[in-house]
C-alpha cells in the first residue's frame, strides 16, 4: 500500500506503493518522491556491489556459501548505517530450498531489544497480489469475468465524478489502470485519526469517490489503492465470504503460510515475535512507535502480515503455478509500463515486474505502510529475496536503497 509518503501507507505498493517489490503503501510513493524516481538512476551503493567481489572466486560450496552469508550480512548492517534506519531483516530462498535470515539494528529502541530473526511484520500493498490471485482463482472457476465491467457484479455501487463502474473492467482494477481516485490521501494526511479506529471498506471507497476520475479508464496507468478496496468488495460479493477468510482458506492454508494473516476486524497487534514499527510526521522529527495500529484502512490493499520467509513461499509458489491455473497465471504476468523507483518496472495483475541490473526481471510486489517498508521479488530461476525495514523512507535515497538491496542480493 502506498500513502503519499512521507506521511503514512504500492505497486509495489499497501503503504501508509506498491509489491514489487518495491514501494510503497496506500499510494505507494510520497508524491514529491514520485517524480524524483522516474529520473534516479540505481546505481549500486559501494557497500553493496561489493559485498559479493569475492565470490566468484570462491572455489568450494563451504566457502562460497560462507561468502554468501557474509555478504547478505553486509547488506543488512548496510540498510541501518549511521542510524538511519531502526532494524533491516532479510530472508533468501533457493530454488533446490535453501534458505537464509539476517538481520541487523534494533527491534526496540526504547529497550534496545534485538531484532528477531524473521520476525513478523506488516507488508502492506504486498496484500494486493493475496487478492489478485483470489480473484483469478473465481475467474479460473468461471466466476468473473476479467473484462466485464465491474458494474456486473457491484451494481450501481462506483458512481462518482467521471467515474462509472459500467465502464470500468476487473482488468482494470487489478492492473491499476481503471483511473479510479486514490483514498489513501485522507489516511496520510492525518494519520493520527486512523491508527487506532477501525475503517469499513465502503468508509474508503465513500472517500476515494468524493473526489474526481484521474483518467478514463484503460487509458494511462496510475497506481491507486482504491481499485482493491473493489476488488475485495468483489471478492466478497461472489463468494458470500469476507475476504479474510477467502484469502485464508484459499492461499495461505492451501500453500501452507504459517505466519501469514488477514487481520480480524479490531486487531491492532502483529501476533508473533516482531520488530517495532517506526514513523515520522515530517523528516527530521523524532521518530514514533505505530507498532500497535489498525490496519483496516489499507484492507484488501495492505492490511496483511507476515514474514520475509513467508512472503518468499508466496511468491514462488505463485509463480510455480501452485495457487493459479496456466491461463489465469499468463493474465497475471501480461504487463504494462508502470510508475516506480526502478526504471523499466512494469505491473501485471497484482504482480510487478522489475528488470534486474544482471539482466533478467524480478517478480513480486512490495509494500509500504507506517512502521515498515518492504521490497523483494522472485527470478525466473527461481531464487526469491525479501527485505524488510522499519521506517518508511524520508527522500530520494532512502526509497531506492532497500531496490538497491533487493538488486543486489538476487545478483549476487
Amino acid at each position: 500500500m502506498s500513502v503519499n509518503t512521507p506521511a503514512p501507507a504500492s505497486a509495489s505498493g499497501a503503504s501508509a506503493s506498491g509489491a514489487g517489490s518495491r514501494r510503497r503503501r496506500p499510494r505507494r510513493r510520497a508524491a514529491t518522491l514520485i517524480a524524483l524516481t522516474l529520473v534516479a538512476g540505481l546505481g549500486l551503493p559501494t557497500a553493496y556491489s561489493a559485498a559479493y567481489a569475492d565470490e566468484s572466486t570462491a572455489t568450494g560450496t563451504a566457502g562460497a556459501r560462507k561468502d554468501t552469508r557474509k555478504g547478505m550480512q553486509k547488506i543488512a548492517d548496510g540498510l541501518v548505517s549511521d542510524g538511519k534506519r531502526p532494524a533491516a531483516l532479510i530472508s533468501t530462498r533457493e530454488r533446490d530450498g535453501r534458505t537464509g535470515t539476517y538481520a541487523a539494528g534494533v527491534g526496540d529502541l526504547a529497550t534496545g531489544a534485538p531484532v528477531p530473526a524473521d520476525g513478523q511484520v506488516r507488508i502492506a500493498s504486498n496484500t494486493k497480489t493475496f487478492t489478485a490471485v483470489v480473484v483469478l482463482q473465481l475467474v479460473g472457476e468461471g466466476k468473473i469475468e476479467l473484462d466485464a465491467p465491474i458494474e456486473t457484479y457491484l451494481p450501481k455501487l462506483i458512481r462518482g465524478e467521471g467515474v462509472d463502474g459500467r465502464r470500468i473492467t476487473v482488468r482494470q482494477l487489478l492492473q491499476h489502470t481503471s483511473g479510479l481516485p486514490e483514498y489513501t490521501q485522507a489516511v496520510a494526511g492525518d494519520f493520527a485519526e486512523f491508527q487506532h479506529r477501525y475503517a469499513e471498506p465502503r468508509e474508503l471507497l465513500d472517500l476515494a469517490l468524493e473526489g474526481k476520475a484521474s483518467f478514463p479508464p484503460g487509458t494511462k496507468w496510475e497506481y491507486s489503492n482504491t481499485n482493491y478496496v473493489v476488488a475485495g468488495l468483489l471478492v466478497q460479493k461472489i463468494t458470500g465470504r469476507p475476504l479474510a477468510e477467502e484469502i485464508t482458506k484459499r492461499v495461505i492454508d492451501r500453500i501452507g503460510l504459517r505466519h501469514t494473516y488477514f487481520p480480524q476486524a479490531g486487531d491492532m497487534t502483529i501476533r508473533e515475535r516482531h520488530p517495532k514499527g517506526y514513523y515520522t510526521e515530517k523528516p527530521g522529527t523524532p521518530l514514533r512507535d505505530v507498532t500497535v495500529q489498525d490496519p483496516s484502512w489499507g484492507w484488501a490493499a495492505g492490511a496483511m502480515i507476515s514474514t520475509n520467509s513467508d512472503v518468499n513461499r508466496f511468491f514462488t509458489a505463485l509463480l510455480d503455478g501452485r495457487l493459479l491455473k496456466p491461463a489465469q497465471l499468463k493474465e497475471m504476468r501480461t504487463t504494462v509500463p508502470s510508475e516506480d523507483a526502478v526504471p523499466g518496472s512494469r505491473y501485471g495483475l497484482g504482480l510487478m515486474s522489475k528488470p534486474l541490473s544482471c539482466g533478467g526481471v524480478a517478480w513480486g510486489h512490495g509494500g509500504d505502510i507506517p512502521g515498515y517498508e518492504t521490497r523483494g521479488g522472485v527470478t525466473e530461476s527461481g531464487r526469491a529475496v525479501n527485505v524488510a525495514v522499519t521506517v518508511l523512507p524520508g527522500d530520494l535515497a532512502e526509497l531506492t536503497e532497500v531496490e538497491k538491496a533487493v538488486d543486489t542480493a538476487l545478483c549476487r
